[in-house]
C-alpha cells in the first residue's frame, strides 16, 4: 500500500492559500545558566505508558530550545485570535506596541493552539502588512483534546512591526460530521525595547542581523532603496497540497510502477532568479507533517523537525545589489526543479530583506562573476520483486559582485553546492515502501572590504531513513528516522571567530491496524527526539522519549 493512497489517515494540507531557519548561521545557542533554569523547571518523573494508545495523550512538544528573552520591560500585542473551520482567512489589523519605543532588541512570536476530536494536519501562514512572518503546520488531535504552542524569534521583521498594517492568517481546515476538530489559535508578539543607555547599534536597535527594510513582491517585482548594501531573499518553500509533492522525495519517473510520478524523479531544488538570471539555489528541507508516512501515531506528541516552525530558505543576493539599486523594479521568480509541468503543490512566498548605507543616498555596484554548473540529475530504475530507484543529483552556483559604499568597496561572493543521494525500494502493491536519502546544502559567503575578509561557511545535511509495511491483519508499521544537521564556521582573515553545530534527530516506530474505526486500531508506538546545539556561544542538549503517547523521558543538560 502506498504512503499516498489507501490509508485514510494520511496528511492533509493547505489548499487554495494565498501566495504567501538549513539552520540559520545566526542560530542562537542557549547559555548554560539558562539551561540550568530550564532543566530544573522541567524535571519530570517518567510516566508508566499504557499498553496501547487510548483517547488521550501528552500535549505536543519538541526538544528544540525556547527563544531566549532579554530581561526587563516588555510589551505584548495580540496579532490574531481565531477559530479555523474552513478556508476563510482571519483578517484583522495590527498596531505597534505602546510603551516599548520603536526599536527593539528582540521580538518574539508565540502561537498557542488547541483542538479536539478528529482532524487532519493542516498548513498555515501569518501575514502582517503582506509580509509572511510565520508558516506552520498543526498537530493531529486526540478525542479528548490537545494544546500546543510555538515560539519564533521574528526580530528580523522589525521594520514591518513599526507601522500599522492589515493582518491575514489562515490555517485551511475542513469540519464536518467526520472531521470535527476546530483549530483554535491565538498569536501574540512580545517586544523587548533596545537599551536606551547603550551606544551605537544597541541604542538604535539596529544590528547586523536586523534589516532596515522588509519588502514584498508587487506583481512579481521588487524595488529596493537605492542605497542598499546588503540584500537577502527568504522563501517559505513548502511542498504540500495533499498530493504527490507532499512526498516529493518518493516520486519516480514514468518507467517505474509507483503511484506518484515525476518526469525527472525525486530531486527537488528551489531556485531564485533576478530578471531571468539564476541568482540562488537551495535544497528544500524534507519536512514530514504530522500525518506523514501514513502513520499519525509517530507524530501525536513529538513532531518531525521544523513541522511547527517552517524555516525559510535564504539567498544572499548582495552580489546583485548594483543591479537592484538603479531605482527600477526588478523581477524575482522562484521555481522548484523537478515538479512536473503544470502541476501544483509548492508554495513559495518571498520576503526581501534590505540593509541600507545610512551615509549614502546611492550605492553603486556591479555583478562581476556568475558561474552556474550543469545540473546533474540521474534516477536509475531497477525492476524486480523489490523495485528500486537510485537517485543522484547536484548543482553548483557561484556569484560575486561589489558595492561602493560610504565605507569603501565591499565585494560579496556566494558559493553554493547542492547534492542528493537516495534509494527508494518498494514491492508490488506498495505493501512495503522504503526510502533512505541524504541532502546536503553547502554555502560559503565571503565579504571582503574594509579590514580582513569575513567568511561564513554553512554545511547543512538532511537525512531520512524509513520503511512502511502493511502486513497480516492490515497491521501497518512505520519505522522512520529524520535528521536536521548544520555546521557553521565564521572566520575573519582566515582565523575562526565563531562556530556552531546543530543536530536535531528524530526516530519513531509505530504500528496500528489500518482501515478500521479508531477504537479498533490497537496502536503502539515509541518516538524520540534529541536536539543538540553547541558552539562558541554555549551549549543546549535536550532529549524526549514517548511510548504510546506518554512522555517517558525529558532530559536536558550538556
Amino acid at each position: 500500500m502506498s504512503m499516498l493512497a489507501g490509508v485514510t489517515l494520511m496528511a492533509s494540507t493547505l489548499l487554495g492559500a494565498a501566495p504567501a531557519q538549513a539552520a540559520p548561521a545566526s542560530a542562537q545557542v542557549a547559555q548554560p545558566s539558562t539551561q540550568v533554569a530550564q532543566s530544573s523547571a522541567r524535571a519530570t518523573q517518567p510516566a508508566d505508558p499504557p499498553a496501547e494508545f487510548g483517547t488521550d495523550w501528552h500535549d505536543p512538544l519538541t526538544a528544540a530550545p525556547p527563544v531566549t528573552r532579554p530581561a526587563g520591560t516588555s510589551c505584548e500585542v495580540t496579532v490574531a485570535e481565531a477559530q479555523f473551520r474552513d478556508f476563510t482567512p482571519y483578517r484583522g489589523t495590527y498596531a505597534p506596541p505602546r510603551g516599548c519605543g520603536e526599536r527593539w532588541s528582540k521580538v518574539v512570536l508565540r502561537l498557542d493552539g488547541k483542538v479536539k476530536g478528529r482532524q487532519f494536519d493542516r498548513l498555515g501562514y501569518l501575514h502582517i502588512g503582506g509580509v509572511e512572518v510565520f508558516r506552520t503546520s498543526t498537530p493531529q488531535p486526540s478525542p479528548d483534546g490537545i494544546e500546543w504552542s510555538v515560539e519564533k524569534d521574528v526580530t528580523r521583521y522589525s521594520d514591518t512591526f513599526r507601522g500599522d498594517h492589515d493582518v491575514e492568517m489562515l490555517i485551511g481546515n475542513v469540519v464536518d460530521d467526520t472531521y470535527t476538530g476546530i483549530i483554535d489559535v491565538k498569536v501574540a508578539l512580545t517586544f523587548y525595547p533596545a537599551d536606551t543607555q547603550a551606544t551605537g547599534e544597541q541604542a538604535t536597535g539596529k544590528s547586523a542581523v536586523t534589516p532596515d527594510r522588509v519588502l514584498t513582491l508587487q506583481d512579481g517585482t521588487v524595488t529596493t532603496p537605492r542605497n542598499s548594501e546588503r540584500i537577502v531573499a527568504e522563501v517559505y518553500a513548502t511542498g504540500s497540497g495533499g498530493g504527490c509533492e507532499e512526498y516529493w522525495y518518493l516520486t519516480v519517473p514514468d518507467a517505474a510502477p509507483y503511484s506518484c510520478k515525476a518526469d525527472e524523479g525525486p530531486y527537488r531544488e528551489v531556485q531564485i532568479k533576478v530578471d531571468g538570471q539564476l541568482a540562488g539555489i537551495a535544497a528544500p528541507f524534507p519536512t514530514v507533517w504530522t500525518g506523514g508516512w501514513s502513520n499519525p501515531f509517530l507524530w501525536y506528541v513529538i513532531p518531525g523537525p521544523r513541522a511547527f516552525d517552517i524555516k525559510p530558505v535564504e539567498y544572499d543576493l548582495t552580489p546583485f545589489a548594483g543591479l537592484f539599486n538603479d531605482g527600477r523594479p526588478h523581477r524575482i521568480d522562484v521555481s522548484v526543479v523537478g515538479v512536473p509541468e503544470g502541476q501544483s503543490g509548492w508554495s513559495t512566498p518571498v520576503n526581501v530583506l534590505v540593509w541600507q548605507d545610512a551615509k549614502s543616498e546611492r550605492v553603486t555596484g556591479k555583478l562581476t562573476a556568475h558561474r552556474a554548473g550543469d545540473l546533474a540529475n540521474s534516477s536509475t530504475y531497477t525492476p524486480g520483486s523489490e523495485h528500486r530507484l537510485d537517485t543522484k543529483a547536484g548543482h553548483r552556483l557561484t556569484v560575486s559582485g561589489y558595492v561602493d559604499t560610504s565605507h569603501g568597496r565591499v565585494t560579496t561572493t556566494v558559493d553554493r553546492a547542492l547534492a542528493n543521494s537516495s534509494v527508494h525500494r518498494w514491492t508490488d502493491g506498495e505493501n512495503t515502501d522504503a526510502l533512505k536519502g541524504t541532502w546536503t546544502d553547502d554555502e560559503t559567503v565571503t565579504v571582503d572590504g574594509r579590514g580582513p575578509a569575513k567568511s561564513t561557511r554553512a554545511h547543512r545535511t538532511y537525512t531520512m531513513d524509513g520503511t512502511t509495511t502493511l502486513g497480516a491483519g492490515d497491521r501497518l508499521r512505520t519505522v522512520l528516522s529524520l535528521g536536521d544537521r548544520a555546521a557553521v564556521v565564521e572566520t575573519r582573515g582566515g582565523r575562526r571567530t565563531a562556530w556552531s553545530r546543530l543536530d536535531d534527530s528524530y526516530a519513531g516506530d509505530a504500528t496500528y491496524t489500518a482501515n478500521v474505526p479508531r477504537d479498533q486500531r490497537h496502536a503502539v508506538g515509541t518516538t524520540s527526539e534529541r536536539y543538540r546545539l553547541y558552539g562558541s556561544g554555549g551549549c543546549y542538549d535536550r532529549s524526549l522519549v514517548t511510548v504510546q503517547g506518554t512522555l517517558t523521558k525529558d532530559r536536558e543538560g550538556c
